[in-house]
């Protein structure tokens, strides 16, 4: 004899009227995203109908640097129409045969990350990393001629945000490398109305540059190309994802406490692709062109913000003015080892950056949603 009482009888409808499908009326709010820098860079190229396609000729590790230096003549080097120019010593570029495109600078990426300075023969152990990625960035190259390239960049200087050190001396424990990052944009919640409580754009970033930035300030003039139609277009909200290639823990003589140091390789080949490739294409000007031609200064303020965001996290008595330490952006082509020129204490190859901390709280601020200031 079952326990289990037997369930009532239910009866069914009989006239269950016309049958439909339903329908789909709320707003879908596609401005609120998972984007990244690039993203932001590939919205704002799209939105305007261009492309990311490299120019003939013109090739770089990410694919979207479309520089035209061909036509300028490098320091060094004769202009046809003034005659020789004075200027200062060209050094061949050691990575000047070495191939191009996203696979070469993904590996050379790769073994950046890996590879142990301290190695007592800094050229083999490059050679082994290589030989490793090689299997998932295949490159025509050899292993050995990379790794030997590789070298000299290593013993270059990095200019006045790192006096007297180089990528030899920081050691892999000074070294956060590949620091992936996702960080919450404010705002999520908000309809945009165009008044007080509109979301925060990139517009909004170019007015923090415009208030914090001096006129000489290497990347004041990205402010106009932050406020322009397209870029400054774009919201800021959802999610803001992406990897730092380096963080480098710095410490000098006299000082108590460390400095953090973001780092970003770029293997962009610059200059004319006809003529060989030497320092000269990498001179401080030509970087700090292709630096706001490539977009780079919005990748550099994104980054220094999720790296405040990560020391007032991590480091105890977390002061700004104290532990951030600013941006290198290594062109590594034009990093040619001990001789590598120097233009006012700056290295060939080598941008650097230290932006203001005023400006580095308000961006943290802007993007969690606390409005320009």
């Amino acid at each position: 004899q079952s326990l289990v009482a037997a369930p009532p009888a239910v009866p069914l409808p009989t006239d269950v009227g016309r049958l439909g499908v339903r329908r789909f009326t709320r707003p879908i709010d596609t401005g609120w995203r998972r984007t990244s820098y690039s993203g932001l860079v590939r919205a704002a190229e799209e939105a305007r109908g261009a492309t990311s396609e490299p120019e003939v000729g013109v090739l770089d590790d990410e694919a979207d640097d479309l520089l035209a230096t061909a036509d300028a003549p490098r320091p060094g080097t004769d202009d046809p129409a003034d005659g020789p120019a004075d200027g200062p010593v060209v050094v061949a570029s050691p990575m000047a045969d070495l191939p191009s495109g996203a696979a070469f600078g993904s590996l050379v990426h790769a073994v950046l990350e890996d590879a142990d300075p301290d190695a007592p023969d800094l050229a083999e152990e490059l050679e082994a990393r290589v030989r490793e990625h090689a299997a998932w960035w295949p490159v025509e190259v050899a292993p050995a001629a990379l790794a030997v390239a590789l070298v000299p960049l290593h013993d270059t200087p990095l200019g006045p945000l790192a006096p007297g050190r180089t990528l030899r001396s920081i050691a892999l424990a000074d070294r956060l490398c590949e620091l992936d990052f996702e960080l919450p944009l404010g705002g999520g919640d908000l309809v945009s109305t165009g008044g007080a409580g509109a979301e925060a754009v990139l517009a909004d970033v170019g007015r923090l540059l415009r208030t914090h930035l001096a006129p000489d300030d290497p990347v004041a003039p990205y402010a106009d190309r932050l406020l322009a139609p397209g870029l400054g277009d774009q919201p800021l909200r959802g999610y803001l994802s992406g990897s730092i290639d380096v963080v480098l823990r710095l410490r000098t003589d006299g000082e108590s406490e460390p400095r953090y140091v973001v780092v970003d390789y770029k293997t962009n080949r610059l200059g004319d692709p006809e003529q060989p490739l030497t320092t000269a294409d990498y001179a401080p000007d030509r970087v700090t062109a292709a630096m706001l031609h490539s977009d780079y200064p919005l990748q550099a303020l994104l980054y220094t913000a999720v790296l405040h965001r990560f020391l007032r996290w991590r480091q105890p008595g977390y002061d700004p003015d104290r532990h951030l330490g600013g941006l290198l952006y290594l062109y590594l082509r034009g990093m040619a080892g001990a001789d590598t020129p120097l233009s006012d204490g700056h290295p060939a190859g080598v941008f650097s950056w230290r932006p203001p901390t005023a400006l580095v709280l308000a961006l943290s601020d802007l993007l969690d949603g606390r409005g320009p200031t």
